[in-house]
């Protein structure tokens, strides 16, 4: 699966297996991103020769039918070696377009390297649009200096 992906010595990716469940949780935990819907079964981790794993993302499937790449998360001492990318062309490549995102909105540069841009209200599909409102709203509350950005990729 890794391919010309330019990896660091000793790390491959490969498909979550079920014992790989319980640290794909704790990673989530780690790094403060949402933890609902975390099936091992959809995820894609970045693992050294010991089998630890530093990186992971997975593509969630929607009840409208859209999908989103969704829980990307990497060990803080492993960022900056290009798990994150291998992860997200990976599963770019392996689920096509359309795909969606949900990030802070900080995080759109990150994101547009890779051909995902932001959408406006009237673009989001209806989970989307409700997810944004429900966001907005908890983003309002506690005041963040961050918003949400919902971005799509069209291949």
């Amino acid at each position: 699966m890794t391919g010309s992906l330019d990896l660091p010595s000793g790390v491959m990716l490969r498909h979550a297996e079920r014992a790989d469940a319980v640290r794909i949780r704790r990673l989530i935990h780690q790094v403060g991103i949402n933890p609902l819907a975390l099936d091992w079964r959809r995820f894609i981790l970045a693992v050294d020769a010991g089998g630890q794993v530093l990186a992971c993302a997975q593509i969630k499937p929607h009840a409208d039918g859209t999908r989103e790449l969704a829980s990307l998360a990497v060990v803080p001492q492993f960022r900056g070696l290009g798990l994150a990318r291998a992860l997200i062309v990976t599963l770019q490549t392996q689920a096509g377009p359309p795909l969606y995102l949900t990030c802070r909105s900080g995080l759109e540069p990150l994101y547009t390297r890779f051909g995902f841009r932001p959408l406006t209200d009237p673009e989001l599909p209806l989970y989307f649009r409700r997810l944004r409102k429900i966001a907005n709203l908890i983003l309002s509350v506690l005041r963040s200096p961050d918003g949400l950005s919902i971005m799509r990729w069209d291949g």
